[in-house]
């Protein structure tokens, strides 16, 4: 698969089997998610092909998040809806390593707390990974919940291009809440990092030798505020640290040469400062 990406083949959802459960261990990181986790587990028991398990690891809320989660283990019972719980808040890296770590199935879908997954997501992509065995990583597009959902009808043939490392260091296109991957992936998430943690993690994969795909269609919804509202603005420098820290990280083990880390780093400060007028004018 060349980088300008082809076309492939996916069943379409009205020909899914409706009724098949998904190999697919599904972990959701959870922080002051009272509000949202309901919506977003919501969007997974919504699936047209349900996944076998959901492992949501709280990582030491102090709202109501926990008894948010107790009301809906009642709801989804406690088979398919797995709850773990931290005394000490640990970073979303830890969280997810903390589930992956007792995930039992083939693959792992990731998902927050404030996102959601269209209907057809798991049946789709897990359909394009299974049938291309030589990629052990994909995600896809995500958008705002007016513009995420695929038309109706969605079409058998959609575009997919392979993730290169070269132009990962460029534009990161693997959002967290998108990404599936084989369970049995010896990377994990650096617990270290606060803050661009994924991306440390699909550089290294990338760079070790690992092939991820990425899927044209819009299976996901992010409902984050954009940069500029409240919370975003006051994480732009610790996630530009965390950027950086990853781009470090991979230069260092030496899958990226130092004219390619130089651009990547002169890269992700120009985007930073682009960010920050962005967030001071508005």
């Amino acid at each position: 698969m060349k980088d300008e990406g082809c076309w492939v083949s996916c069943l379409a959802p009205e020909l899914a089997d409706k009724k098949k459960t998904a190999p697919v261990s599904v972990i959701i990181p959870c922080y002051r998610a009272a509000t949202t986790i309901a919506r977003a587990l919501a969007s997974v028991a919504a699936q047209s092909q349900s996944p076998f398990e959901v492992i949501v690891v709280d990582d030491a809320s102090d709202d109501d998040t926990r008894k948010s989660l107790k009301g809906l283990v009642k709801e989804y019972g406690e088979s398919w809806l797995k709850l773990f719980f931290f005394e000490k808040n640990r970073g979303p890296a830890a969280a997810r390593n903390y589930g992956w770590a007792r995930a039992s199935q083939t693959w792992i879908a990731f998902l927050d707390a404030d996102d959601t997954w269209h209907v057809d997501k798991l049946a789709l992509q897990l359909n394009f990974m299974e049938s291309h065995p030589k990629f052990a990583l994909s995600g896809h597009l995500c958008g705002d919940p007016q513009t995420s959902a695929p038309p109706s009808g969605l079409a058998q043939r959609f575009r997919v291009s392979e993730c290169s490392l070269s132009r990962l260091l460029y534009s990161n296109r693997l959002r967290t809440p998108t990404v599936m991957l084989r369970r049995d992936i010896t990377l994990r998430f650096p617990e270290e990092q606060r803050y661009g943690e994924d991306y440390h993690l699909w550089l290294s994969f990338l760079g070790a030798g690992g092939r991820a795909a990425f899927l044209d269609l819009p299976l996901a919804a992010t409902h984050k505020p954009a940069f500029g509202a409240s919370g975003q603005s006051a994480a732009l420098w610790p996630m530009e640290k965390g950027e950086l820290a990853a781009l470090f990280a991979v230069w260092r083990k030496g899958h990226i040469s130092w004219p390619k880390f130089t651009g990547a780093v002169a890269w992700s400060l120009l985007k930073f400062i682009r960010r920050l007028l962005i967030t001071k004018f508005r």
